[in-house]
């Protein structure tokens, strides 16, 4: 071996001592969270993963943070490394930093949604899982012809969501890494008209199952978000996942990946003569034309953030404020 990979072993010796004669692994994972601008996402994790007091500020850009778990006494502590994307859909490119080559085993992504505002849901959640999954698959494409064995562990864990002899095993699309869909603000959502809910819940039962996600529905109750830090833990620390199931549509969502079906979640909600006359390649596009039928989506440049962060007071640096009015000047 060479000098750096004898130094190497040295230190991870140091830091993972053997347990009773058994070599001790530390977990790492990350987790990126991503959605609409000003969703609750890093709120999540400081409150209830990580149960750190202060508020977390609104994300800019890409904030960082980790958190630590021991699993026993006197063993070496887990890691979790979590990501968030601010700015809603307008820092697309960003997503390719966090998530690389190297970490791509042990990746996960959160996507934090607004029930309070179905007109950007649907773009929103599209965006950001196309982008997405358009780098991860980059990524698998470069490690099936380096190392092969991985891309193919990864394509398969993610087809395990699914028992194979679930009716629905040849019909969905699994996202290539794990995938949990968080629809935030259900306060404000249970106010809706019955039939919106109903709508906009049974749309986002099909997605989560398509892509073979968890599904949770939360708000600033500490029952609801006790749910999410459940399914978090489970992402970031290897926690066990939840069994239990909630697929009310008068009540929060609950439906942990792999527990649904597309016999349980129905039809696209509408009459049977408008979906005769959609036409749509995929499952996934006849859902998107009746959501978008009940709620006309924005277009994405109204997504985009159009506030100028040099002007937010939060951000004020005196000396280099001076210098860039001077240069405007």
């Amino acid at each position: 071996d060479a000098l750096w990979d004898l130094a190497i072993a040295e230190v991870e010796k140091r830091e993972n001592p053997d347990v009773d004669g058994k070599r001790v692994e530390v977990w790492e994972k990350s987790i990126l969270f991503v959605g609409n601008k000003n969703g609750v996402m890093l709120d999540t994790v400081h409150y209830f993963s990580l149960h750190r007091e202060e508020i977390p500020k609104p994300t800019l850009a890409l904030e960082y943070t980790f958190g630590r778990r021991a699993r026993r006494h006197n063993t070496p502590k887990d890691i979790a490394h979590f990501w968030e994307l601010g700015g809603g859909t307008s820092l697309l490119e960003l997503i390719q930093i966090p998530i690389t080559s190297s970490n791509i085993r042990s990746f996960a992504v959160v996507l934090v949604l607004d029930l309070s505002k179905p007109n950007e849901l649907w773009t929103t959640m599209e965006k950001l899982l196309q982008v997405t999954r358009n780098h991860v698959n980059k990524i698998l494409t470069k490690l099936e012809k380096t190392k092969p064995e991985v891309a193919t562990e990864i394509k398969q864990r993610m087809r395990n969501n699914l028992q194979r002899d679930h009716p629905d095993y040849e019909l969905v699309d699994p996202f290539p890494i794990p995938l949990v869909i968080i629809g935030s603000k259900y306060d404000i959502f249970h106010e809706f008209d019955s039939e919106m809910r109903k709508i906009i819940s049974k749309t986002l039962r099909f997605v989560s199952h398509y892509y073979g996600a968890s599904l949770v529905f939360t708000s600033k109750s500490e029952a609801l978000l006790l749910k999410v830090r459940v399914l978090i833990n489970h992402l970031a620390f290897g926690y066990d996942k939840s069994k239990s199931i909630s697929v009310d549509h008068s009540k929060p969502l609950f439906i942990p990946a792999g527990l649904d079906s597309l016999s349980q979640i129905g039809p696209p909600p509408t009459s049977d003569s408008d979906l005769g006359k959609m036409r749509a390649n995929t499952p996934l596009e006849l859902w998107k034309k009746v959501f978008e039928k009940t709620f006309p989506p924005k277009s994405f440049c109204d997504l985009q953030d159009t506030k100028d962060p040099a002007q937010d007071l939060k951000f004020a640096e005196y000396e280099v404020d001076v210098m860039r009015a001077q240069k405007n000047q």
